[in-house]
């Protein structure tokens, strides 16, 4: 590979918003770069979304879902943006999911979509693929970008830093040009070098944050990347303190949390206390079927004050032969763990699950500094406010996705001035790394967030948060300046400066709204 990469459109990371992102600027003529930490395209949060994506029902209109959508965000989402996506979202999904890349989506006994209903919804409006929506849609995605002759795929290359003229350029002047990113830092895992990739237009992908806390529902590659990497850019960032927690992910001693999804409880499932009591129908009219982050805190109340572990989800009333059919991932999964659905309960515990928050960007997903866009998880077009509504996650990197792809190609189709600066070559350190801190330092994040800054906040749990947070991230920049660069040092160095954001972003904010809970 040449010391210098040059392409039109880089786009880093490959869920349902990158994969869009990059199929848009491809089929509209542009050279793109698609850039992933991953050797697995499918192993992204895109391919543990289980529940569905937003469609319209017969029964539905673009208003009634923003209604839903702001009333689920507790009054803090940009309107526009909602507006935006109840408008074109439900279009997108017939143009591209259904019509172009041919997504299974399941049919009722006449051959018509199958519409599912979720948490704050005010109808059924949700379509799926069995309980594996989001691996039904990448898995078709990632075909598509193997196979699309304008789209080059770099794997197990990770993003170290954005390229700006104010940081990275040779040419003094520069600092006195309008800021803009001309492309990034990466480091080829395999080889463990760094080079310079230069776009014209870079798109960040990069998905969520669950990393950061003990418990949650992502993979391990979502660890905050995008927003780091945007933080020391000087990229605005908003909304961060709104980091929603899903309410039932299975519970087991010691194991990896597994995501059971929302639809359950849509399908009738009921949320139980160990002794058989259904306790959210007096917290809240929809009571299971209430608010993520009203279930998530009721549930850990519940276990509090009773002194136990997790509590129960109990689909036992329901088919069980039609819910094996309608939900076979969780079926099998906790099968594995001897827990038939059903016919026992399914012990259930909240775990962090996605951020609302993150990098500003407008109606077409352009970001605060020029030349970067930011699609999926890792951006804020403010369509979830303080809390997401069901399933319009994916919706949303669908959107944007199109929407960024489109415009950045447009761009360059339309002007040929794109600057590029002389910069630095990266200078390699040598010192061993020691993986034993690396885990340490993740173990100390993990438990801080989860502890201090996690579904309930209080002053002094923020501050000593913040006390434990400054001190490990200057510990781990003194690692990382000398350290030979690696994967899982740069993952390290992102994950402290993302908890750091959030930990900020929630101490300056002191209303209770949505995801973020001031008990004080």
């Amino acid at each position: 590979m040449p010391y210098n990469v040059k392409t039109d459109v880089l786009v880093i990371g490959c869920g349902i918003a990158g994969a869009i992102a990059a199929l848009t600027a491809a089929d509209q003529g542009a050279r793109v770069l698609v850039v992933t930490g991953m050797g697995d395209l499918m192993e992204g949060n895109t391919a543990y979304a289980q529940g569905g994506i937003i469609y319209k029902s017969p029964h539905d209109s673009p208003e009634l879902l923003t209604k839903d959508i702001i009333r689920a965000g507790a009054g803090r989402c940009h309107v526009p943006a909602v507006e935006l996506l109840a408008e074109k979202g439900p279009a997108l999904v017939k143009k591209l999911l259904i019509d172009k890349y041919a997504i299974p989506f399941d049919q009722d006994e006449k051959g018509r979509l199958d519409f599912t209903t979720e948490g704050a919804h005010s109808l059924s409006r949700v379509i799926h693929v069995a309980d594996w929506t989001g691996k039904a849609i990448i898995r078709s995605l990632v075909s598509a970008l193997k196979t699309h002759p304008g789209i080059r795929i770099l794997k197990n290359t990770t993003a170290v830093d954005i390229l700006t003229l104010s940081h990275h350029s040779r040419n003094p002047g520069d600092i006195y040009r309008e800021p803009m990113c001309v492309g990034i830092y990466a480091l080829n895992q395999k080889k463990g070098w760094v080079f310079p990739i230069f776009a014209k237009e870079t798109i960040l992908a990069t998905g969520g944050l669950g990393q950061i806390y003990l418990h949650t529902t992502n993979p391990r590659v979502a660890r905050g990347d995008g927003i780091a990497l945007a933080y020391r850019a000087g990229v605005r960032l908003i909304n961060l303190e709104y980091v929603q927690f899903h309410p039932t992910t299975l519970f087991q001693e010691d194991e990896k949390r597994f995501l059971i999804t929302e639809s359950l409880r849509g399908e009738g499932g009921i949320l139980i206390r160990r002794n058989g009591e259904r306790f959210m129908d007096d917290i809240h009219p929809m009571g299971s079927l209430a608010p993520r982050d009203i279930v998530a805190r009721a549930i850990q109340d519940v276990m509090l004050a009773h002194n136990e572990p997790c509590v129960y989800l109990d689909v036992r009333h329901l088919n069980p032969d039609w819910a094996r059919v309608r939900f076979p991932n969780v079926y099998n999964n906790c099968a594995e763990y001897g827990i038939d659905i059903t016919k026992k309960p399914i012990p259930v515990v909240p775990a962090a699950h996605y951020s609302c928050g993150g990098i500003a960007v407008d109606l077409m997903g352009r970001a605060s500094l020029k030349r970067l866009w930011a699609v999926g998880e890792v951006s804020c077009t403010g369509v979830h406010g303080a809390n997401r509504l069901a399933s319009a996650s994916l919706l949303e990197g669908l959107v944007w996705g199109y929407e960024a792809g489109r415009q950045s190609s447009l761009n360059i189709r339309r002007k040929n001035d794109y600057y590029f600066p002389s910069i630095e070559k990266w200078i390699h350190e040598k010192e061993t790394v020691d993986p034993a801190l690396i885990y340490q330092d993740w173990l100390t994040i993990k438990y801080t967030m989860w502890n201090y800054v996690g579904l309930t906040r209080t002053s002094k749990r923020l501050e000593r948060a913040l006390h434990i947070l400054r001190e490990l991230q200057q510990e781990v920049e003194r690692f990382y300046k000398r350290g030979a660069l690696s994967d899982g040092l740069i993952g390290l160095r992102n994950g402290v400066q993302t908890a750091m954001a959030v930990l900020f972003a929630a101490q300056q904010n002191r209303e209770t709204r949505g995801c973020h809970f001031r008990v004080d």
